[in-house]
């Protein structure tokens, strides 16, 4: 009964810093939104404890009825999401001592919107928390010079906003109905059926979209301001869909219901992973890698409710678990690599990737730190990222015999897609990584680079070891997030949650990090080993091996430019993929026109071998459809 009062009482808090953010009081208001990101954390974590909390009234609200605050199992999961995002941002904003007076105000009413539409237990608070988070965001990211060098994405972003409130607004009018009960249990009592179900899904979809998406794809240097809004924005508009679309929408939605969130999640992901791969900008590149996550999430959030409506509530908690696991690596894993980024930029005083390199001999903490996020970030086991990835997977590959055919090539589609992200990943943190940190420093202002601060050092490996606590033991934390998926998937959880292994099911594999972390340092410690003592000679320094090229000549002091790759020279394998149309992801296989006149010593292309691949899978996949059909 506490824990409403609790949040009702940090929502003061921060109406109290957006007063003294106006001030200008640039420490206290940092310092304040720690605090009460700190709070959000504790907060969440003891409701997911303690069970479901019942509601409290507020002494305000619209004149039908008040407001108010209660956070279930869903959101208190949510809430410590936005906890973990606000408060390495608050941190690194206090460590930088930004006295911006428009801007400080603005970080308190962003979080307190974000945080009322979380622990709002009525859709009238859900929409007004969500109004208030959108509007500030897009203040926050005028006030920070994002739409400088281009208005028209200023105003493109204020019409998506505007738009994404509006269309949210009819949705919850749509799921009121004519009951006037807009509290969350009164909904969940009646849920959307037939055309308004549909009416409903096309309107939360792009609204949740927009402002999940829309942050990552601003023009914003890296810094706090990038860490707070690209950090806590999507996972609030991921919440919109799991509150909306498979609490509220209730489990008799039929088989369609979740077909749209199941194949944009896909899109995204491979959309997100193709952006990474063309950026050379640092803030672009990760904002790639990020949007390449939020499609895994959305993935898995569409195919626990396909799941759900085929009365397949195992598979389906195995689906929503991946969601919700993956969920606060996401937020670890970007916090530590926008803020190595930002440092970075600050350390090297460039954000171009042709700008860097040789880091890590100057910021060699910073550049080890860098390389366990990359690999957090691209799904290697046993990091934080891998273990949502890989229930994900399981539950794809479980489940695509669960409906007729279409579903099933949907699925086989899903999986394929899927997979050209997680290589795209790869490859984009790969060439994030080599060019920032390896070879030799393209420009004066490299070479002048220093360490990081003790106190963004601090940060950087307090989210090293929280991403890797959570790579090390995600049974334990999906066993946390159980309240969570009983609303998700009206199923108490995962069949097969351990404390050190997890499993989609008893007759699925199981996944034991700590026992494949000690392997994999074990089998790199023996081929050490073994080198070593394979090498007749004792260690001698010698000069590096330029690629075979001559020593640098006294006007060249950095070497030939031809010497080392660029940015643009390590995405050249995968150009043929990229797609032709900007933002427009596999416009060029929209293009593609089949030539039947074969052409005797023309070269092929990467672009035509995946086709070609891809074909084949489809007829194999609807071969096989048909002879099981037919037995």
């Amino acid at each position: 009964m506490m824990i409403p009062w609790m949040l009702s009482g940090l929502l003061a808090i921060l109406a109290l810093l957006a007063a003294l953010g106006a001030a200008g009081q640039a420490r206290v208001v940092q310092g304040g939104v720690a605090l009460v990101c700190a709070g959000f954390v504790l907060l969440g974590l003891a409701d997911l404890l303690s069970g479901e909390s019942l509601p409290v009234l507020l002494p305000f609200g619209p004149p039908w009825a008040p407001l108010s605050l209660g956070p279930d199992g869903l959101s208190a999961w949510f809430l410590v999401l936005l906890g973990l995002a606000g408060l390495p941002a608050a941190l690194a904003g206090w460590a930088a001592a930004d006295r911006a007076p428009r801007r400080l105000m603005l970080w308190p009413l962003l979080l307190a919107g974000l945080a009322l539409a979380l622990g709002a237990a009525d859709a009238f608070g859900l929409l007004l928390g969500f109004a208030l988070a959108a509007l500030t965001a897009h203040a926050l990211l005028s006030a920070e010079g994002a739409w400088t060098a281009s208005p028209t994405l200023a105003r493109a972003d204020l019409l998506a906003t505007l738009l994404s409130v509006t269309a949210l607004a009819v949705a919850v009018g749509l799921l009121t109905g004519l009951s006037g009960d807009l509290s969350f249990a009164g909904l969940r009592a009646s849920p959307p059926e037939g055309g308004q179900a549909a009416a409903i899904l096309l309107l939360v979809l792009p609204a949740a979209a927009a402002r999940a998406t829309l942050p990552l794809l601003a023009p914003l240097p890296p810094g706090p301001a990038l860490l707070l809004v690209g950090g806590a924005m999507p996972p609030v508009a991921i919440y919109l869909l799991c509150r909306l679309l498979l609490d509220l929408g209730g489990p008799a939605q039929p088989l369609w219901w979740g077909t749209p969130l199941l194949a944009g999640g896909a899109l995204l992901a491979l959309a997100g992973a193709l952006r990474a791969l063309r950026q050379a900008e640092l803030s672009p590149l990760l904002g790639g890698v990020a949007l390449a996550h939020l499609g895994l999430v959305a993935t898995g959030l569409g195919l626990a409710a396909t799941l759900r409506a085929a009365d397949l509530g195992a598979m389906a908690a195995v689906a929503a678990g991946a969601a919700l696991l993956h969920l606060p690596a996401l937020v670890l894993v970007m916090a530590l690599l926008w803020l190595a980024a930002g440092e970075i930029a600050q350390g090297a005083g460039a954000r171009h990737l042709d700008r860097l390199g040789g880091l890590i001999h100057v910021m060699p903490i910073l550049a080890w730190v860098s390389l366990a996020g990359a690999g957090a970030a691209a799904l290697l086991p046993p990091f934080a990222g891998f273990a949502g990835g890989w229930l994900l997977l399981q539950a794809l590959f479980s489940a695509w015999r669960a409906g007729p055919l279409g579903f099933q090539l949907l699925t086989a589609a899903a999986v394929a897609l899927l997979g050209l992200a997680m290589a795209g990943l790869v490859s984009a943190l790969l060439r994030f990584w080599g060019l920032c940190f390896l070879g030799r420093p393209r420009t004066p202002r490299t070479l002048g680079a220093a360490e990081v601060a003790p106190l963004p050092r601090l940060l950087l490996l307090a989210l090293l070891l929280l991403s890797a606590l959570l790579g090390l033991l995600p049974g334990l934390v999906l066993r946390l997030a159980e309240p969570a998926l009983l609303l998700l998937a009206g199923h108490g959880g995962a069949p097969e949650l351990g404390g050190l292994s997890t499993s989609a099911g008893p007759l699925a594999a199981d996944y034991a990090p700590l026992g494949l972390g000690l392997l994999l340092a074990l089998l790199l410690a023996l081929a050490a080993g073994a080198m070593r003592q394979a090498s007749p000679h004792p260690p001698v320094a010698v000069p590096p091996w330029d690629d075979g090229f001559i020593a640098p000549p006294p006007h060249l002091p950095f070497g030939d430019p031809a010497t080392q790759p660029d940015a643009a020279g390590l995405a050249t394998p995968m150009r043929p993929l990229l797609p032709r149309w900007p933002g427009l992801p596999g416009a060029a296989w929209l293009s593609w026109r089949p030539r039947w006149r074969l052409r005797p010593g023309r070269r092929g292309t990467a672009r035509r071998a995946l086709r070609f691949g891809l074909g084949t899978l489809v007829m194999l996949l609807l071969l096989l459809a048909w002879l099981g059909g037919g037995a």
